[in-house]
């Protein structure tokens, strides 16, 4: 192995590359390898994919993180004596983007920057490909324009793709369309004959794409579809928080609601009750799913999507943001046989997303895994998932009755709401099947007293549960603008106190006589908001000998705290506050989140 990574000239990659494109890749890797930034070994893995698939050497590495993405295309500008632009989508006007076709673009990776006289800088993430430099001078002719290149990076070039797209343009030319249709009719809103004729056609099928392009592309949670007096709002949630991003003729919004419930099923006719559907739609070559429900409102139908995109609803431990004091609980109690874990939190804490991330470590062929949901969210291939319907009766314990009959050996429960399902639940655990499932309290000492007033006897609890999590969602800070700076006096003693109380073997890792924290403050590439995505903080509570004494004696949460002070319990907010000390989020958005009420 070691003779094939040492002979880095001799690396084979590939017999349809173009000499010189050879030459370029062999080099380039050859000096990530020289300056210690990649080791031979991921060398070799790299060697052997590319001669495996279609992907670029960059993209093989930048896929499996062996390299920084920064890192590695200085070095490639370096390579090739070509400046790396850094460039935001902000940066392009738009009428830039119409010197070259977005097909070509996004085919050649390359894309238009600016333009100064004739001279039209375009960015290349492979500038090197001769047949992307053939196809620009093509282009060039066509347009009749010269140009320069420029190196940017994978990153750059999809964020300013995306720009080929813009919600307001596309809305707006979709609604001179539908004016140009609507000419003759002057009134405010859609005769009711007409609109699910309009809802078919053309234009507010194209407004209700781009809607959902534009909340896949942003990354929303939800996008809210309102009337007002006026106008229709339409609100997209963006990292937990609601923004108002378009307003729309009041005319358009019986035929945008139309539209939407044709594409969920629902009843076109019916606007006086609630209704709740769902979708798929193929958005930027992949799957996404949109949970739908329309609510009357004294000014008309309010619609709410929920985007369920699996590429970023579904994470691994590290990336919900599970310490490794937690993970190592969590692995090692879903490895026992049966028992009951039960994640806790308000509603939109991300409490179903980590029961999917528990379910896909589990989901093996040996494995019968059945969910009983309302909705279900992710569909999770080789599960069997199953959505209670209240209104006919199938409701959870219903369900999870009939469950029990199927031969499961994992279950999910969607939630513990009544004394029924929780006793069926308890039961399934008590019957050698792992049991997943939420709970409504606020952390995770509330959940035993909980289950006593769901009419659980207590010494049912020991022998069934397992674990407890609890859980809350804070904005991540945004990497670009992020500005380090002490905290002030109250802050800094808020802090020390928290820290303090933590396991030593944490406290050891802290410099109580330097404390930094960071705050927000916002650029072009979150939007001026300082923060982009999100995480979650945790706090885990194992079922022990002692615990289960507690459980049995005196099941106050007073009791059951000083058990979890006693295991070594993170709370919520020391989690918090750890993460805050790392730049990973503002002490702000900890006490927002985490603080006890």
């Amino acid at each position: 192995m070691v003779g094939r990574i040492a002979l880095t000239k001799d690396l084979e990659l590939g017999s349809t590359l173009p000499a010189i494109l050879k030459i370029f890749i062999m080099t380039l890797i050859k000096q990530l390898i020289q300056k210690g930034i990649l080791d031979k070994e991921k060398a070799l893995i790299v060697e052997d994919e590319s001669k495996s698939s279609d992907k670029k050497i960059e993209e093989i590495i930048l896929d499996k993180n062996f390299v920084p993405e920064e890192i590695l295309f200085r070095i490639k500008s370096q390579n090739l004596k070509m400046p790396l632009r850094e460039v935001t989508p902000e940066d392009v006007p738009l009428k830039i983007l119409e010197l070259i076709p977005e097909e070509s673009a996004r085919y050649y990776k390359m894309i238009p920057l600016n333009r100064t006289d004739k001279i039209l800088e375009v960015g290349m993430v492979y500038p090197e490909d001769l047949k992307t430099k053939e196809a620009l001078k093509f282009l060039a002719r066509e347009g009749k324009f010269s140009y320069q290149i420029s190196l940017i990076t994978l990153t750059s070039f999809s964020n300013i793709l995306k720009q080929y797209k813009t919600l307001r343009r596309e809305v707006s030319r979709a609604l001179e369309e539908l004016e140009t249709e609507l000419k003759t009719d002057k009134r405010k809103t859609l005769k009711a004959s007409m609109v699910e004729r309009i809802a078919e056609e053309a234009p507010i099928t194209k407004m209700v794409a781009v809607m959902l392009r534009y909340a896949v592309d942003r990354n929303a949670s939800d996008i809210h579809i309102e009337p007002t007096k006026e106008k229709l709002r339409i609100r997209f949630r963006l990292d937990g928080i609601l923004h108002s991003s378009l307003f729309l003729p009041i005319k358009v919004h019986s035929a945008v609601v139309a539209r939407i419930k044709i594409l969920s099923n629902l009843k076109i006719d019916e606007a006086r009750i609630p209704q709740d559907g769902r979708f798929s739609a193929k958005i930027n070559e992949r799957d996404v799913d949109f949970r739908v429900s329309t609510f009357p409102t004294t000014l008309g139908e309010k619609v709410v999507m929920r985007v369920l995109d699996p590429t970023h609803g579904l994470k691994d431990f590290e990336k919900l943001g599970l310490n490794q004091r937690d993970i190592k609980i969590l692995k090692a109690t879903i490895k026992k046989p049966y028992g009951l874990i039960l994640s806790t939190g308000p509603t939109g804490c991300g409490k179903s997303t980590t029961l999917y991330t528990i379910l896909q470590i589990l989901n093996k062929e040996e494995s019968n895994i059945i969910t009983l949901e309302d909705p279900v969210e992710y569909f999770l291939e080789g599960v069997n998932q199953s959505q209670i319907r209240p209104e006919i009766g199938y409701s959870f314990a219903q369900g999870l009755r009939h469950m029990l009959r199927q031969d499961p050996d994992i279950i999910m429960v969607g939630e513990i709401r009544d004394e029924e399902t929780a006793a069926l639940a308890i039961h399934a655990a008590l019957t050698g099947h792992i049991v997943l499932s939420t709970l409504h309290t606020t952390n995770v000492l509330g959940v035993i007293p909980r289950l006593i007033d769901l009419g659980v006897a207590p010494f049912l609890i020991p022998a069934s549960l397992r674990l407890s999590l609890a859980q809350r969602l804070t904005r991540k800070l945004c990497v670009f603008c992020k500005q380090k700076k002490r905290p002030n006096l109250k802050i800094k003693q808020m802090i020390v106190k928290e820290m303090r109380s933590l396991p030593k073997s944490w406290q050891e890792k802290i410099n109580f006589s330097d404390l930094w924290i960071w705050e927000p403050k916002g650029c072009k590439k979150c939007r001026q908001e300082g923060y982009v995505g999100r995480l979650a903080v945790f706090e885990t509570l194992e079922m022990t000998n002692q615990l289960a004494d507690v459980t049995l004696k005196e099941p106050s949460e007073v009791k059951i705290r000083e058990e979890a002070l006693r295991q070594g319990i993170i709370t919520m907010k020391q989690d918090g506050i750890i993460k805050a000390l790392r730049g990973e989020t503002s002490i702000e958005e900890i006490l927002r989140v985490a603080e006890e009420k």
